[in-house]
């Protein structure tokens, strides 16, 4: 069936303007559905459609009007002389000038242009309008955007069995570059299979590392070497040092022999700053750190025990769990052990007691992260419980700053770079915090789950817009934090610095203060002490009398029933007169009894 609709209009009604009006519907034609149609087509179900979310957008052309453009040049030149003056001659311009100058209208106009000037001359003399205003007062700048972070990349193990990622290393030159140590640090709980191979990651391509470094034992530790950038310092889980030159490939290059080793895990590996760039040393849960030169890295050059009774006994040495060194104290380094003591050493001092300087004690736990300040290397940063703490050297008894207690364990803590007062810390729940105590000292700047399983470890990037997190399952994640918190804010050192030494005030008088009031307990216990050997004596004094009187009673009792008993006893009458000789001699034993119980109170009473 066809439809052919023919609408006729006249040519003169051809553009005309359509007018609109409401009406009733009309129903033109009705098409009842065909069933024979439909059993000619098969239904589709389901349907996809594609719908596209954006705006929809239209695009145009416009011709407008051209607009030309044209260059001329105009020659200026001296004007305003009549035409009879040259005004090259200098002696024709002289003339006119005179004639002019003799002229009623002209002195008659300067003379309106002065009282012209005058006005604004005085007005400009009056306000300054260049004038700057609060021009000593400091601008305190607030940072515009909230603080965050995002993540940009995530290097994860490539091996199967997972290991945890224990330490993190960038590279020196551009800092382009990541090493990351993997290893498994559950004793004896290594699985079977696991491989030791750890990896250097190129922050551009995170599927595939671009070069394995290839151990005996798993590594723990893993340092760039700031000097040379190829040269790579690892310390193993079986207390070896191992280094590593990048353009010989992935096999080491150099290793410690095992017999001058550690006999423990190497947790702590840094570069000294020397003139060869060769020297380094390491500290291990067995009480020792070493000193090594990579040239001959069969042995150490040096040894510390981690002794605080001063004996040098390896016995009694603690374990070191953590290392800090700073390039511009040379002679001091610092040494975070498993008993949650900081120990602070001066590696020239002449005998080994001299070596251990002093301790400061906090923690309830292993310290794992010590790190100086880099504004300011008297204070120190520690994590090893569920708190961090900041130290100062000048106080030893306790830290002088420190974050609330946490429900998770502190895994790793590191200063920023680029501003004093910004710290980072990680946490067992896979939580970065981002410290600013200058903002805000009760709770974090930022807190961030970074990952479902614990953070192991933390490094911040020489400029402080990158963070690298290794988790326990051995990815690591890379964070960019905002231009805030890595951008210096004004007089945020001098604000850091008067924070710290506040601080560092306090606790000096808080420490003189119980100082003072532990002498006088001391004081007071002593006294109650004398009091109390002085009652213990009476009371002795007073014992032994009333022993001796009881004594002295139970001996003339006894001699009395024995008399008494010998009188009714019939004796035999002696020979010869009768003397009392016998009644003498037995009166005279508790005579001199008596005598002696006299003494014994007349000695008491003197005492007393």
């Amino acid at each position: 069936m066809e439809i052919v609709y023919v609408y006729v209009k006249k040519r003169s009604e051809f553009g005309k303007q359509c007018n609109f009006s409401d009406r009733q519907a009309e129903l033109n034609i009705d098409i009842a559905p065909n069933p024979e149609l439909a059993e000619q087509f098969v239904e589709r179900n389901p349907v996809d459609t594609g719908i596209q979310c954006s705006v929809s957008m239209s695009e145009h052309e416009a011709n407008t009007e051209r607009f030309e453009t044209e260059t001329r040049g105009v020659n200026h030149v001296e004007g305003g002389w009549p035409k009879d003056v040259n005004p090259l001659e200098l002696e024709q311009t002289i003339r006119f000038r005179k004639k002019v100058e003799k002229d009623e209208n002209y002195i008659n106009t300067i003379m309106q242009l002065g009282s012209i000037m005058e006005h604004c001359i005085k007005q400009n003399n009056a306000i300054d309008i260049y004038e700057e205003y609060f021009n000593n007062e400091e601008d305190v700048e607030v940072m515009e955007e909230a603080p965050s972070a995002k993540t940009i990349n995530v290097f994860r193990d490539p091996q199967e069995i997972k290991r945890a990622a224990t330490h993190l290393s960038w590279h020196p030159d551009g800092n382009r570059k990541l090493a990351v140590a993997y290893s498994c640090l559950d004793f004896q709980r290594a699985p079977v299979g696991m491989s030791n191979d750890s990896y250097i990651w190129d922050l551009e391509n995170p599927n595939k590392p671009e070069l394995a470094l290839k151990p005996s034992s798993p590594l723990v530790t893993l340092e760039y070497n700031p000097k040379d950038s190829h040269v790579l310092l690892g310390g193993c889980y079986n207390g070896q040092i191992a280094c590593w030159d990048t353009r010989k490939g992935s096999l080491v290059a150099d290793l410690s022999t095992i017999e001058f080793s550690h006999r423990d895990p190497v947790y702590g590996t840094i570069w000294l700053q020397s003139k060869t760039g060769t020297e380094c040393f390491s500290a291990s849960t067995d009480g020792q750190v070493m000193w090594w030169d990579i040239r001959k890295i069969s042995e150490p050059t040096e040894v510390v025990i981690m002794d605080i009774t001063r004996k040098e006994q390896l016995e009694n040495a603690l374990g070191a769990i953590s290392l800090e060194f700073e390039s511009t104290l040379p002679t001091k380094f610092m040494v975070g052990t498993e008993q949650g003591i900081i120990i602070s050493c001066n590696r020239k001092a002449k005998t080994p007691a001299e070596k251990i300087v002093c301790t400061f004690s906090g923690h309830h736990g292993p310290i794992y992260a010590l790190q100086r300040n880099p504004f300011y290397p008297k204070n120190f940063l520690t994590v090893g419980d569920w708190t961090a703490r900041i130290w100062s050297e000048d106080s030893r008894e306790s830290s002088i700053m420190w974050t609330k207690y946490h429900m998770a364990y502190l895994t790793d803590a590191a200063w920023s770079p680029v501003r004093p007062a910004v710290f980072f810390t990680t946490k067992m729940d896979g939580t970065l915090d981002i410290w600013d105590f200058v903002f805000k000292q009760c709770d974090p700047a930022l807190s961030l789950k970074v990952c479902d399983e614990a953070l192991f470890c933390l490094r911040v990037q020489d400029n402080g817009c990158l963070i690298a997190c290794g988790s326990q399952l051995g990815t690591t994640t890379l964070l960019e934090v905002s231009s805030g918190l890595s951008t210096l804010q004004r007089n945020e050192r001098n604000i850091a610095s008067s924070m710290f030494e506040r601080e560092t005030r306090r606790e000096k008088i808080l420490e003189a203060r119980y100082r003072e009031m532990r002498l006088k307990e001391k004081g007071k216990a002593e006294g109650r002490d004398e009091e109390q050997r002085d009652e213990e004596l009476a009371t002795d004094l007073e014992a032994l009398v009333s022993k001796a009187e009881e004594e002295f009673f139970d001996i003339i009792f006894a001699e009395m029933k024995k008399q008494e008993a010998d009188a009714i006893k019939p004796k035999p009458k002696p020979v010869g007169s009768w003397t009392g000789a016998g009644w003498v001699g037995d009166w005279a034993g508790a005579v001199a009894l008596g005598f002696c119980f006299c003494l014994l109170t007349s000695w008491v009473t003197s005492s007393k």
